[in-house]
């Protein structure tokens, strides 16, 4: 008997109470810590945790309903969705996480509540992506996400409705952006421009900071940027290999890292990002690791190497720090985004 007309007989002979059995409810998303990869490893204490991973929609472990539990049976469970190249990860600070696909050409957004997994984009007689590559969340409530291709930012509300491009005969291939804590504005390092490019709100250009160079506020293919708790702005000066800091009147303060292989340098530096003590994280491709720096731009230690389990990376760009101190790393090559936690204990990790 064909697999169809069993199912039929199944559901007309065994009623509702064997339905309701088919149903399963939602998994938990990041699993229970004990046993769990951290930084430094014993018996120092640790600093940093591995706390899960997103690579797709069945990551968010979705509950079963009873006829989609039926249905699954009858004709076989619908593959998972599955991220393409993430390059860019950010979370509105509640329960939705979003992540710039490249070569997906999409905005995914997912719920780690309702556990949906989305596709945003903009209407095809509008607009479209071209390579999507970072992603932050305003206080106006809208995703602002950087299209290095396309030379402009896109801009969704919280309901992913598509609202338009800001920044277009602005920008010339951006990359890495962030909005200014306080005030509204948009940082964007403008990797072909050699710049930090600044944004008011609407879109409409507001200053540029930086010109070629190597000396402090010059860039060399600046690719990241994002602000700590005090309000200055940190840079990824990529090939210039190291991490610049201006302060609120964005005046350079402070440079760290040169180009080498050694704990403390640099060969491809990219995303940023600074948890609730201040310290400093920056994504390095090259390394497929992560250095941890304090605000004075002082090495404290490092987590992560080549690989594909836990706490390994295969060129790793973008990197977002939620108010909770958690860290989001887009795992470009991997294909998915790795979650950690930062473990508060003394004064430094």
């Amino acid at each position: 008997m064909a697999r169809t007309g069993l199912g039929l007989l199944v559901l007309a002979g065994l009623g509702p109470a064997w339905l309701a059995g088919c149903g399963t409810p939602a998994g938990a998303i990041f699993g229970p810590a004990e046993g769990a990869p951290v930084w430094p490893p014993p018996p120092d204490e640790p600093r940093v945790r591995y706390a899960g991973v997103l690579g797709g929609s069945d990551d968010l472990k979705p509950g079963k309903g009873a006829l989609q539990g039926l249905g699954e049976f009858l004709f076989g469970a619908e593959a998972p969705k599955r991220m393409v190249s993430p390059l860019g990860v950010c979370t509105d600070g509640r329960d939705r996480v979003f992540i710039a696909d490249s070569n997906a050409q999409a905005l995914l957004m997912l719920d780690l509540a309702t556990r949906e997994y989305a596709e945003w984009k903009p209407p095809e007689k509008v607009a479209r992506f071209a390579q999507p590559v970072a992603v932050t969340f305003d206080p106006a409530g809208r995703v602002l996400v950087s299209d290095s291709a396309a030379a402009s930012i896109l801009a969704f509300d919280p309901q992913g409705k598509y609202l338009g491009e800001l920044g277009r005969g602005a920008l010339e291939r951006p990359c890495g952006l962030a909005v200014e804590p306080g005030g509204g504005r948009i940082f964007v390092a403008d990797s072909a421009a050699h710049q930090v490019v600044v944004l008011r709100p609407d879109g409409a250009e507001a200053g540029r900071l930086g010109t070629r160079g190597t000396g402090p506020g010059q860039f060399n293919f600046p690719t990241n940027v994002a602000f700590d708790k005090e309000g200055r702005l940190l840079v990824s000066d990529t090939l210039n290999f190291r991490v610049q800091v201006f302060d609120r009147g964005l005046s350079p303060v402070l440079q760290f890292g040169r180009k080498g292989d050694m704990p403390g340098t640099f060969a491809q530096p990219k995303g940023l990002g600074v948890d609730a003590d201040g310290h400093i994280y920056v994504v390095d491709a090259n390394f497929e690791a992560v250095q941890v720096f304090d605000g004075r731009g002082t090495l404290m230690m490092t987590f992560g190497r080549e690989g594909q389990g836990p706490g390994e990376f295969w060129l790793p760009a973008g990197l977002w720090i939620d108010g909770a101190s958690r860290i989001w790393i887009a795992d470009s090559y991997n294909q998915r985004v790795q979650v950690f936690d930062y473990l508060p204990g003394g004064a430094e990790p």
